[in-house]
């Protein structure tokens, strides 16, 4: 590469002097030596896809790196700007001048002199304070040459007066014109500006600036997501992006005149004495890894996108060589390469931002100091910050890593950068101290924090009392979610601290899993989950998980419930069931962190079983009791419980924002409290016949202190078997009577009744109608035109043959489906679908528009069917996993019916496109299939079915998009 830049030099020259020949022929005359326009533009674009022909060609062929790309790319441009300034001018008639009325300039990015393959050119059209009319024209005249030729053009015309007025008033104006170069026309008067920005810059001041860059940052990083580790990342805006080493030159460029980012990443920067050389060169090669992403993503999109999403991972891993490597494939690789790129952007930030801060702003103002106690540990405080002391060696006293960050907990005190550099330095040195004492307490203090009884102390008179999650004021570098004791936890994975003392830690650094349910990679997700147990412990979330707050008070196994909340997910990625290798991983790690044989055992069988909780609440019938049954057997302590469903909730809740919901805690909750009743020995050991009495008991006795007369009350006494009075409660059943009794009296066919229930995030959908084959299949569909998805249903048949279903829906963003108009739409669709109104294949197929896109398409999820004759003593439970789209849940039912099941109940639950379908059925005769071989037609049928259908909706779907394009 190195031997490139000259060539692509001389290849600038040539190709620019080309294009300015053809436009200016020599031996001319004035008249004839311009080009008409039109022949002009035709000159300038084969210009344009001739060099930007050639940059791709070269990038691609790996003649250029990625910032190599970006510089040649920008020189291409700032010929061609020339040429047409030139040009512009003589059109105009200003050429004749002895120097040129105004400056035109390069901006922002561009002025930078990197540019990307669509990005915009952002020019200065700078001109005196009088602007002639003929400047005006010439301005237009290049900015619609531009336009014509279909580049995109971020402009501004300006005074030297008012280019120093917006950039005093808004620091994005200041930011622009901070690189600002001279491209074509008068270099007089670029000059004067220069000087005039320079001594306005200096005027005021660093602080103003480098704090707004920072706010700027910061609200950056809240709208783009807060964490650098998002599955798909925004490469440009996201934290740990190219625009956060952009705001890192633009703060050293302020403070120091730092003229380049490669200034700010070149060995000569580290003579400042904030950067090693081996830093330089890391930081080096993440802008460079970074600038190659960009390049690919833009020239794969087409377009100017800065997002790496799912569609495109694979393709530009691929494009830069990322393979499969045993169990790991390219595109994990390259997202590793990715995150672990991120990191690198992260600690720069780390160590320059605070050197700035200190060259700009001075020294702390009232920093604390070191007393006795921390000066005698081997540590001292320089400008607020702890560091170690002269003669405190990382390298020969590992142990002095771990002690810093127990001092600067203690005493509240941020890193000093200098800290941070030997932290990153000797990070190796970290493996010596596995199985040590003295560290493992100060790391499970590190993670696990102070418990809730010490922070929630009465405060003495005068003291204000701290707020347990409240970011510490020392916390300088702490934005979101970098909060408590993550904020620790970040410090020790950024260092690499964290890798060395738990090699399997180390595995999941920057692991992601190409699939659109998990938004975070491993590492950020164990992190995120270990602050939200923090949170519940305090009572931070109390009021959106309000049971995980009581179940948090008291924990005897406290410690083990935040080691098992760690190891949960330490095993993805190695091929085969996490949960297994996970807890096998517990059994020697544990001791290694001082914890006895019996919390050991608890981590180990947390880890093992932290998907029961949810895999059952959302997967089987929780109204079975044989369900009930077998989980208390595995569970078999009230403690266990607890624990259970806190790393249940924690792990949910650290997926991403939208898989906890309201309706996931109230099936979580009822789940508890069913198992815990089980485990108190209060439930469940009752026969079913005496359970069905007592539920038949109850609710005559309702309905008759209702009003309802004694013949009405028999009358739906003798309506439901022994199923439907053990699903719904005694409420429930009193709605139901009133529904049935109001639809025999007006001999209504049809009886759709709605009842939005916010507080659990769904709506409850209830319908009475003659029972039919493929009945559930007919709702089911409408439901899906309606634009609902069913999460739970419960379907009954009453003695008098009708069908009494109730369905619980949710709309597009998990919550209830409320609105009136939806309400109204939906029974009118479900009427129409049961009286054959509507076509609903066709209606479905017309809902195309909603179905994922190419982005969605790339993570690939098999159709798969599972049939279980051991989770229900009565019913043969069907698990479908597909492709989550509109009319999945139609198209599976309506397979049921053609294979004569009937439906005792349904369970829905998506992870990310996957969705996994859950039925209890019966066969005709209402009793459990336990023939293997219809068993296996049953399967394959199935199996068949979901694959032909999922072919069809996914031509369907690419049909769509062809027209649409």
């Amino acid at each position: 590469m190195s031997n490139a830049a000259p060539l692509n030099a001389s290849s600038v020259e040539a190709m620019t002097d080309t294009l300015h020949a053809a436009l200016f022929p020599p031996g001319g005359t004035d008249d004839t030596r311009a080009l008409p326009r039109e022949e002009a533009i035709g000159l300038f674009r084969r210009h344009l896809s001739r060099y930007q022909a050639h940059v791709r060609e070269a990038f691609e062929h790996h003649h250029l790196g990625g910032a190599e790309a970006g510089k040649l790319l920008a020189a291409y441009t700032d010929g061609m700007i020339r040429v047409l300034g030139e040009f512009a001018m003589r059109e105009a008639g200003i050429d004749s001048q002895p120097e040129a009325p105004f400056a035109v300039a390069a901006t922002g990015g561009y002025g930078r002199g990197l540019l990307a393959p669509f990005s915009d050119i952002d020019l200065l059209f700078l001109t005196a304070d009088t602007q002639a009319e003929d400047v005006r024209a010439c301005v237009e005249y290049i900015l619609y040459f531009l336009w014509d030729l279909g580049l995109k053009v971020g402009h501004a015309t300006r005074t030297i007066n008012e280019c120093i007025a917006e950039a005093e008033a808004d620091t994005t104006v200041r930011t622009t014109l901070l690189d600002a170069r001279v491209l074509t026309g008068s270099e007089t008067l670029f000059s004067m500006f220069q000087a005039r920005y320079i001594v306005a810059c200096v005027r005021a001041g660093a602080d103003r600036f480098i704090t707004d860059k920072r706010k700027e940052r910061a609200a950056r990083h809240q709208r783009f997501g807060d964490s650098p580790y998002l599955v798909e990342p925004n490469i440009k805006e996201g934290r740990g992006g190219l625009r956060d080493l952009q705001t890192l030159y633009w703060m050293c460029r302020y403070t120091f005149g730092t003229r380049h980012v490669s200034d700010l990443l070149a060995p000569g920067f580290s003579e400042l004495g904030l950067l090693t050389e081996q830093e330089a060169k890391r930081a080096r090669r993440a802008w460079d890894f970074l600038w190659r992403v960009r390049f690919h993503l833009h020239y794969v999109s087409g377009r100017a996108e800065e997002r790496l999403t799912f569609d495109v991972q694979p393709v530009v891993g691929g494009r830069m060589g990322y393979t499969r490597h045993g169990r790991q494939v390219g595109v994990e690789r390259f997202m590793r390469h990715y995150f672990l790129t991120v990191r690198e952007v992260m600690r720069l930030t780390l160590v320059l931002e605070p050197a700035v801060l200190r060259q700009a702003l001075g020294p702390v103002a009232n920093a604390p100091e070191a007393d006795s106690q921390m000066r005698d540990a081997g540590f001292t405080v320089l400008d607020g910050r702890i560091l170690p002391q002269r003669g405190t060696s990382f390298e020969n006293e590992p142990i002095q890593m771990m002690r810093l960050l127990d001092w600067a907990k203690k005493r509240k005190l941020p890193i000093h950068p200098m800290a941070m550099h030997q932290l990153i330095r000797w990070e190796r040195k970290a493996a010596s101290l596995r199985g040590d004492p003295e560290t493992a307490r100060i790391f499970l203090d590190l993670m696990c924090g102070d418990p809730p009884e010490r922070q929630a102390r009465t405060p003495r008179a005068g003291e204000t009392p701290d707020a347990p999650d409240a970011s510490p004021s020392f916390h300088l570098m702490d934005e979101g979610r970098r909060k408590g004791n993550a904020y620790w936890l970040h410090i020790l994975n950024e260092t690499g601290l964290m890798g060395r003392l738990l090699p399997d830690w180390s595995r999941v650094v920057g692991q992601m899993q190409f699939d659109t349910y998990h938004v975070f990679t491993v590492d950020e997700h164990i992190i995120d989950a270990l602050r939200i147990m923090g949170r519940v412990e305090h009572g931070q979330m109390a009021d959106e998980i309000p049971i995980a707050y009581d179940l948090a008070h008291n924990l005897h196994s406290r410690r083990a419930l935040y080691v098992a909340v760690m190891l949960h997910d330490i095993a993805k990625g190695r091929g085969g069931d996490h949960s297994e290798i996970g807890s096998q991983i517990a059994l020697y790690v544990c001791p290694e962190l001082g914890m006895d044989s019996e919390e050991t055992e608890t981590v180990s069988w947390l880890v093992l079983h932290h998907l029961l909780l949810s895999h059952t609440a959302f997967q089987r019938d929780i109204d079975d009791p044989k369900t009930i049954l077998d989980l208390a057997d595995i569970i078999q302590s009230p403690e266990r419980l607890r624990l259970l469903l806190l790393l249940t909730i924690v792990d949910m809740r650290a997926v991403g924002p939208r898989v906890w919901n309201a309706w996931k805690a109230t099936l979580l909750n009822e789940l508890y409290m069913r198992v815990a009743e089980v485990l108190e020995g209060s439930l469940a050991t009752t026969e079913r016949d005496v359970r069905v009495e007592r539920a038949k008991a109850a609710t005559a006795q309702w309905l008759v202190e209702e009003g309802m007369n004694a013949t009405d009350v028999g009358h739906f006494m003798d309506l439901g078997y022994g199923s439907y009075w053990l699903s719904f409660d005694h409420d429930t059943h009193a709605r139901h009577a009133r529904l049935i009794g109001d639809s025999e009296r007006l001999h209504s066919p049809l009886t759709v009744e709605t009842q939005p229930l916010p507080a659990r995030g769904v709506t409850e959908v209830t319908i009475y109608a003659a029972d039919h084959p493929g009945l559930f299949s007919k709702i089911a569909g409408a439901v899906a035109i309606s634009g609902a998805s069913i999460v739970d249903a419960r379907i009954h048949t009453m003695t008098n043959g009708m069908a009494l279903d109730t369905l619980w829906i949710q709309d597009a963003g998990g919550a209830a489906f409320e609105e009136p108009q939806q309400l109204g739409r939906l029974s009118l669709l479900i009427e129409q679908a049961l009286t054959g109104r509507i076509n609903i294949d066709r209606e479905i197929a017309q809902c195309g528009r909603r179905l994922s896109g190419r982005r969605m398409r790339a993570i690939h999820v098999p159709p798969r069917v599972v049939i279980d004759n051991r989770a229900s003593n009565t019913c043969t439970v069907v698990e479908i996993n597909g492709r989550d789209r509109p009319g999945l849940l139609h198209d599976v039912t309506a397979a049921l019916s053609e294979q004569k099941l009937q439906i005792a109940s349904a369970h829905i639950t998506t992870y990310g496109v996957r969705a996994v379908d859950v039925f209890y059925v019966k066969d005709l005769f209402g009793l459990k299939i336990t023939d293997k071989e219809r068993l296996n037609r049953i399967r394959t049928a199935l199996l068949s079915g979901l694959q032909e259908a999922e072919a069809a909706a996914q031509r369907r779907s690419s049909e769509l998009e062809s027209i649409t394009i």
